[in-house]
């Protein structure tokens, strides 16, 4: 079972990210800046990972013409989204699934915050070229996720600051330490190398680098 299908972590999963994601908020407020760059005051846009709702939340409070299409596999997560923006929840269609339950578009925009880390490389690369597929000419694509070289000495490196960081913000050593052995062994990561290379393989032009906090990277590429 998917830990964001258990209520416990679904209930508690706000406090996460704000602790183990360095800058979450700024993340978030930088995404923002660049969606805003290309994308209408009417702007439709795909957001894949959406839920729990945080990042939609802070989008739709930011630019009040936008409307979203969030699609998350997790039924609980999506019932978090939904209370989490509360009246703002209106301006979201929400999608029980994966990539493949999204609409065609075409989307101004699309994101995929801390959420890409969890897919196989091969699915990794056939839901980045689906999105590229659903957006319009010119918009532009915003993906965040656990991305650090994978080699044996630079992996514990990253992965021993991932956990400092995270008890620094007040995890207890003990789950942040839990944390490391997750990561390590069952998330299929990628070094920032490969990651842009999926990008660019899937499409995506002028693919820059905006995010880099310890296990994190963050990259905007777009639709030609």
């Amino acid at each position: 079972m998917s830990p964001f299908s258990v209520p416990e972590t679904v209930a508690r999963y706000a406090e996460g990210p704000v602790r183990k994601v360095p800058g979450f908020h700024a993340l978030q407020r930088m995404t923002g800046v660049l969606l805003a760059e290309r994308v209408p005051e009417d702007g439709n846009l795909l957001v894949l990972g959406a839920g729990g709702g945080l990042e939609l939340k802070a989008f739709a409070e930011t630019h009040p013409g936008w409307r979203f299409c969030g699609v998350d596999p997790s039924a609980e997560m999506l019932g978090l989204a939904e209370r989490t923006l509360g009246p703002l929840a209106e301006r979201v269609d929400f999608r029980l699934g994966y990539i493949d339950s999204a609409p065609a578009g075409p989307f101004d925009a699309a994101t995929c915050l801390l959420t890409m880390h969890f897919i196989p490389e091969e699915e990794r690369r056939r839901t980045m070229a689906e999105i590229h597929r659903r957006l319009r000419s010119g918009a532009p694509f915003v993906v965040a996720h656990h991305s650090f070289p994978q080699h044996d000495g630079e992996k514990a490196k990253w992965l021993a600051r991932y956990s400092a960081f995270a008890a620094a913000s007040g995890v207890p050593d003990s789950n942040a330490e839990n944390a490391i052995a997750a990561i390590g062994e069952r998330l299929p990561i990628l070094s920032p190398e490969q990651d842009e290379a999926l990008l660019r393989d899937a499409g995506f032009t002028d693919v820059t680098l905006f995010y880099a906090g310890f296990t994190f990277r963050g990259w905007v590429g777009y639709k030609p």
